[in-house]
């Protein structure tokens, strides 16, 4: 019978394999490693107001707070209104809460900005809890109604601005680094 060796490639192999598990297998390691990539400069948005015309103006849409509070879209006419949909076990989703966190901080003195973090699932008290545990002080909703396939296709995270006049002036399907100064002078700007 052959008798295993230990070598520096079966140790590196083996070490290869326990890393590519934890990553299948584990959101919080997943999230880390997107987090890293991000701060090295990848997954930086372009915030602009290009988005195609033809789908600029937001259907009527409904959230409901972790109070019970009813939130319709068409009630924050005359905000810049920040929409994220996103779950707490979605690795991308929780690798941008942290830039989403930085934004809503820099942003939230300014009363025409609102965010509207969009738990997919529904589960308000757990995407509370989830908050509260890595002290995002982010405000979470859920869906009341039927979302848009305009906006929302499944993919999650997804993230749209709408502007003060209700259309959409950005979406973005994937994760994505918001907090660059670039994303907070583009909310800034479209709230004067």
């Amino acid at each position: 019978m052959k008798r295993f060796k230990l070598s520096a490639s079966n140790i590196s192999s083996a070490a290869i394999l326990v890393f590519c598990l934890i990553l299948l297998f584990s959101p919080g390691a997943k999230a880390f490693v997107l987090q890293g990539l991000m701060k090295v400069g990848l997954f930086q948005v372009e915030p602009n107001s290009a988005y195609p015309a033809e789908a600029k103006l937001v259907p009527e849409m409904s959230f409901k707070n972790s109070e019970g509070k009813i939130t319709d879209l068409r009630d924050l006419r005359g905000k810049v209104v920040f929409v994220n949909f996103w779950a707490t076990w979605c690795p991308p989703c929780r690798a941008e809460m942290p830039s989403i966190e930085k934004l809503y901080q820099s942003s939230k003195a300014n009363d025409s900005i609102v965010f509207i973090m969009v738990d997919v699932d529904g589960n308000l008290a757990n995407s509370r809890k989830f908050m509260d545990k890595r002290k995002y002080s982010l405000p979470v909703y859920s869906v009341e109604g039927t979302i848009p396939e305009t906006l929302f296709r499944g993919s999650v995270p997804t993230t749209f601005i709408l502007n003060k006049h209700g259309e959409i002036v950005f979406l973005h399907e994937g994760v994505a680094d918001y907090s660059a100064k670039k994303v907070s002078d583009y909310l800034a700007q479209l709230s004067k």
